[in-house]
Order: structure tokens, then sequence, then C-alpha cells
């Protein structure tokens, strides 16, 4: 399957350059550049990309609101946010917004290209670890409570899988969930995978975030 990515940054000389590393690849296209937020919500809706990489600083729309109504508008595209800090606002922003993970724009090539890859197949870049190090730092921003729905949606998860959420939301990986529940592995995958349907959520990313805002686990 050849993976085609999309370009979003004010900065033209950073699009020609992701744009010759895209190129060098035999699974990637890119196949649209945006300058502004603007431009990308239009564009994205135009050509369907499987991968948005997109900038936050922009003039008109920024990549925070581009990342909203883009994902809005096409669920099956993923966002990843290019950030200058691995922990600041633009990121925690980004996630909630849906965006499936954030890159330094300092990132190597090759950790441009694993990220990519990674997200276009639908995991998420951002470990719950650092996902939850974020929502701690700008736990400020949460909103007081999840709200009617979301609690409507907390109520469709089984006592385990509502367990099982907790446990993701606290960083912890697959096998650590499995010792701390005397659950097998598997299982656990199962649980996660029904998590994700009933909670329509795209990846254990959003599902660290829904955790947070619903109040399931509180920051520390």
């Amino acid at each position: 399957m050849t993976i085609r990515v999309m370009l979003v940054d004010d900065e033209s000389l950073l699009r020609m350059a992701f744009t010759m590393i895209l190129e060098a690849q035999p699974d990637m296209e890119p196949v649209g550049e945006a300058g502004d937020g603007t431009e990308a919500i239009r564009l994205a809706r135009k050509l369907r990309p499987d991968v948005v990489l997109m900038d936050v600083r922009m003039p008109r729309t920024d990549g925070i609101e581009a990342t909203r109504r883009i994902i809005k508008d096409s669920p099956l595209t993923r966002v990843l946010i290019l950030t200058t800090f691995d922990l600041d606002e633009y990121a925690f922003a980004g996630l909630k917004a849906g965006a499936s993970g954030f890159l330094l724009k300092n990132a190597r090539p090759d950790e441009l290209l694993t990220a990519i890859r990674s997200v276009a197949a639908g995991d998420a870049v951002v470990s719950p670890r650092v996902t939850r190090r974020l929502l701690e730092n700008f736990a400020d921003q949460l909103p007081a409570d999840g709200g009617t729905e979301a609690d409507e949606r907390v109520r469709r998860l089984t006592a385990r899988e509502r367990e099982v959420l907790i446990q993701v939301a606290r960083g912890l990986s697959n096998t650590e969930i499995a010792a701390c529940l005397y659950l097998a592995e598997a299982t656990v995958k199962t649980h996660l995978s029904r998590i994700l349907i009933k909670l329509e959520l795209r990846d254990r990313v959003q599902a660290v975030v829904f955790a947070y805002e619903t109040r399931l686990v509180r920051p520390t």
C-alpha cells in the first residue's frame, strides 16, 4: 500500500525537505502541500490523504483547528502534529483535537518515516506514558467533567473493560496490564479492541485522553 501524505507548514523550505524525503520512499507519496490551516482543510477534503503532517503556528487557521476539522471531515485520515517541544501546549491541544501523535520538527528522517508508517497502520506515535505526562501537565485545561455524552459512552463498557481502560490511561503496556489484572496478554488486547470500538476511538492514545477527560483517571 502506498501511503498518501499531505504536508502542512508555512515554511516552504521545510515542506520541500519533507517532500524530498517522502519521494525517496517506495511506499509513500506526497499528494499535496498547504501553507496554512485554511488551505489544509480544503485540500484534505479534496485529496483524502492517509496521513497529514501538520504544523501548529500558521496564518489564518492554526494547525489545531485544522486538525479538528480534517478529522471531522475524514475520520480515516491520520494527523501528526509537528511541534518544537515534546511537552508543550500545542502537543496537548493536538492530541485533544484528535491527532494520532506528534513529532518534533528536528526529528531524524528515519523517525519521521517510522511515525508516518505507524499512524498509517492505525497505531499511535505517542506512547500512553507521554500522553499521561502531557495531560497531567495541562490538567487545568481539561474539562471539569466529561458531560452527559461522555458518560453515556463510559456506560457502554463492561466492568472489566473499564478496569483495562484505567490501566491504559495510567501508561501501562499490555504486558503490564495483564500482570496487574491477572489476565492473558491476548485477552487484554481483545478488551482494548472492544474499548476502542465502543468508545469510537481510533487508538490507544485517544483512549488515554478520553479516560482523563471523563475523569475515569485523575491527574496526580
